[in-house]
């Protein structure tokens, strides 16, 4: 990895360039096709979307990554609402991947996130690697995922916080924002604005459609 980039906020003028992106990104990683191009599209128009923590990680004149915070809470067992952030998708362009710039850009916007004075951070990712950047099983903060069975495997879950001890006699349910749940037809509308691509089920996928 080289140090030749810059991360800045993300501008109108970088939709579209970020967009295909994290379509190429995500394209047949999680689910044949993706959904994550019309998440951003959408969630950007959200009343929980910080704009202010909306970066994209720049080389040679071209967005090579990028990560974005939105607000939430999490329902605690008190009764009271305790405001935190989840984040993403955060992505980098597929043949720079595994080469340091995802967890340059991670460090990057969670400081800032810090500086702003938000508390946690929860959110679904895969310990081996955000476990690098400072997060840990939110299971460890008495924080559970919403809908999710007793019995079942929460490990997907993770917890970073940001003010040490701020969820320290929390805990309760995160709620994920409800913008992130798009209908499959609108993806499919949405899509058709980008170069065909086809979609794929391959092992290791977690949806079939």
């Amino acid at each position: 990895m080289t140090d030749n980039y810059t991360i800045r906020l993300e501008e109108e003028k970088d939709y579209r360039e970020v967009e295909n992106l994290i379509r190429e990104s995500f394209w047949n990683v999680y689910r044949p096709g993706c959904s994550e191009h019309y998440v951003i599209h959408v969630l950007r128009k959200d009343d929980a979307f910080i704009k202010e923590l909306d970066f994209v990680m720049e080389q040679d004149g071209t967005i090579i990554g990028q990560n974005m915070f939105m607000k939430t809470v999490i329902n605690a067992d008190d009764g009271k609402d305790v405001p935190v952030l989840t984040m993403g998708p955060i992505c980098i362009t597929p043949e720079l991947k595994r080469q340091g710039y995802g967890k340059a850009i991670l460090d990057c916007s969670l400081e800032k996130a810090k500086e702003m004075g938000f508390g946690a951070v929860l959110f679904e990712g895969n310990i081996d690697f955000y476990g690098k950047s400072g997060f840990d099983y939110a299971s460890k903060f008495d924080i559970r995922y919403h809908d999710l069975p007793e019995d079942a495997d929460s490990s997907f879950f993770l917890c970073q916080e940001l003010i040490p001890g701020y969820l320290d006699n929390v805990s309760g349910v995160y709620q994920t924002p409800q913008g992130y749940y798009v209908k499959d037809e609108e993806v499919e509308e949405f899509d058709k604005d980008f170069p065909p691509k086809k979609k794929l089920k391959l092992p290791g996928q977690l949806f079939d459609k």
